[in-house]
């Protein structure tokens, strides 16, 4: 699920007071359009290459739906210099477009809120979805990798990329973080089950509605992970090992969130019948 690009409620407290609110990037007042011949890229653009097929898909969306987000420019020369959006630039290009929206800054104004946001995200009383929140900002307005924020933060990689992927959590379990029912461990075991929709919600609830702790809120991934793959653990792997012997079919177990189910199957009433004989004995 993509991260949502809006502020979030508190994110506003991370800007200093004094500061011009108008230099806020989702000023839409501030978007216009500027000629694509009038831009150019930065030559301290870490990222040097770009993977073709993903700029032609890019330059494809662009066709059909437009410059969907402004880029970032500073004045340069004559014209304007890119400080985030060189992809849009270049797809925008690739599909003969005239102009592209964008959002005109000075280099006072990246300065200020470069340094506001990085002096604040490292404030306690901040929530870890607006420390999320204000980790995206940075790299949607300076075109910063992880590593460069976390160096700039002094927090190690893995810290600030634990932080990024909470926004990927769904809508549910993001708005149960945000009012404190989840911890941010719950968090990370929920996101563990990304792609898994149904057993994501079934974790949220468990969660909720029985109050989990973190470690049985892992114990339960590792189950799920374990019964998607068709792994069991040793006692487990005996027990469906015994009973497909002694019933002579092909017996599985199902973990849930209030325990679980054993499976027998059979292939017609006749084994059936001769299941049920043995299991009445």
């Amino acid at each position: 699920m993509a991260a949502k690009q809006s502020l979030g409620r508190g994110f506003e407290s991370l800007i200093p007071k004094d500061l011009d609110p108008d230099i806020l990037a989702q000023d839409k007042n501030r978007v216009q359009k500027l000629l694509i011949s009038d831009i150019v890229p930065n030559p301290d653009q870490p990222r040097r290459e770009f993977d073709s097929a993903q700029l032609n898909d890019l330059a494809e969306s662009i066709r059909v739906h437009g410059v969907l987000q402004p880029i970032i420019v500073v004045r340069y020369k004559n014209g304007y210099r890119i400080v985030a959006g060189e992809r849009r630039w270049r797809a925008a290009g690739l599909v003969k477009l005239k102009d592209i929206p964008a959002i005109v800054r000075s280099l006072k104004e990246l300065e200020e809120i470069e340094l506001s946001l990085i002096e604040n995200i490292q404030r306690v009383d901040l929530s870890p979805l607006e420390q999320a929140l204000a980790v995206l900002k940075l790299q949607q307005q300076f075109n910063l990798s992880l590593e460069q924020i976390s160096q700039k933060l002094g927090k190690a990689s893995s810290t600030v990329s634990n932080l990024t992927r909470l926004l990927q959590l769904p809508d549910d379990a993001r708005e149960a973080l945000r009012q404190g029912k989840i911890s941010e461990g719950h968090a990370r075991a929920i996101l563990a089950l990304r792609g898994d929709n149904a057993k994501q919600k079934e974790l949220l609830s468990c969660i909720l509605n029985n109050k989990w702790t973190v470690r049985q809120a892992e114990e339960f991934v590792i189950k799920a992970r374990r019964a998607s793959k068709g792994e069991y653990s040793p006692d487990e792997k005996t027990l469906v090992r015994d009973l497909s012997s002694s019933l002579g079919t092909k017996v599985s177990l199902r973990h849930t969130s209030k325990g679980g189910q054993l499976i027998i199957s059979f292939q017609d009433k006749t084994q059936l019948d001769r299941i049920l004989k043995k299991l009445d004995k």
